[in-house]
C-alpha cells in the first residue's frame, strides 16, 4: 500500500513540471577567456627561433673549453683496515665438537664453522645441555665451549629451548584408540 502512496505522490501534475522546466531559459555557456596574439605563427618566427637554438655560439664555446674539472676520490682508511679484519675473522675456523653419526642427513661435509658460529647439532646440544645442568653450562662456558661472543651465547640461551617432548600414557584400556587394520 505504501508504495502506491508514493507514485501518486511522484507523478502528481508530473506533466505541468516537466513543461515548466523545459520552457525555462538555457543557461548560457561562461565567456571564454581572451587570448593574446603572442604566439608564434607557423612560418617565418619558428623557423627563425630553431635556427638561433642550432647556430654555433663561439663565445659560450671559449667559456666552456676553459672550464677543465678534475676529481679524484680519497682513499677512506677505516673501510680498508675492517676489510682486512673481517677478512681475517673467516679465516679462523674451528673442528666441530659434535656432529650427527654417519651420513643420513648429509652433514657430514662440514667438518668445520666459522670461529662465532655454531653448527645444528652443535647448537642443539649446548642447549640440551644448559637446560639438563643450568649451573653447570652457563652462557660463560658455551662462549667458551663454542667459541662465540658471550652475548650472543646469553642470547641463545634466554630465546632459544630445544623441544620438550612429552608422551603421555592413556589414563584407562578402556579409552577408545585408532588401531591399524
Amino acid at each position: 500500500m505504501g508504495s502506491r502512496v508514493t507514485r501518486l505522490i511522484r507523478n502528481f501534475n508530473l506533466e505541468n513540471r516537466a513543461l515548466r522546466e523545459i520552457s525555462k531559459a538555457k543557461p548560457r555557456a561562461a565567456p571564454r577567456h581572451p587570448t593574446s596574439s603572442r604566439f608564434p605563427q607557423e612560418g617565418t618566427e619558428a623557423t627563425s627561433i630553431a635556427e638561433e637554438i642550432h647556430q654555433r655560439n663561439d663565445p659560450l664555446l671559449s667559456m666552456l673549453k676553459e672550464v677543465y674539472v678534475e676529481s679524484k676520490d680519497p682513499v677512506p682508511q677505516e673501510e680498508t683496515v675492517a676489510v682486512v679484519k673481517k677478512v681475517k675473522q673467516e679465516n679462523q675456523r674451528r673442528l666441530l665438537k659434535f656432529s650427527l653419526p654417519g651420513d643420513p642427513y648429509g652433514f657430514c661435509d662440514v667438518t668445520d664453522v666459522p670461529k662465532g658460529k655454531l653448527s645444528l647439532v652443535e647448537a642443539l646440544t649446548g642447549l640440551n645441555n644448559h637446560k639438563r645442568m643450568p649451573k653447570i653450562w652457563t652462557p660463560e662456558k658455551l662462549a667458551q665451549e663454542f667459541s662465540l661472543d658471550p652475548k650472543d651465547a646469553k642470547a641463545l640461551t634466554d630465546f632459544f629451548f630445544p623441544f620438550d617432548v612429552k608422551i603421555i600414557p592413556p589414563k584407562s584400556e578402556e579409552t577408545k584408540q585408532i588401531k591399524d587394520s
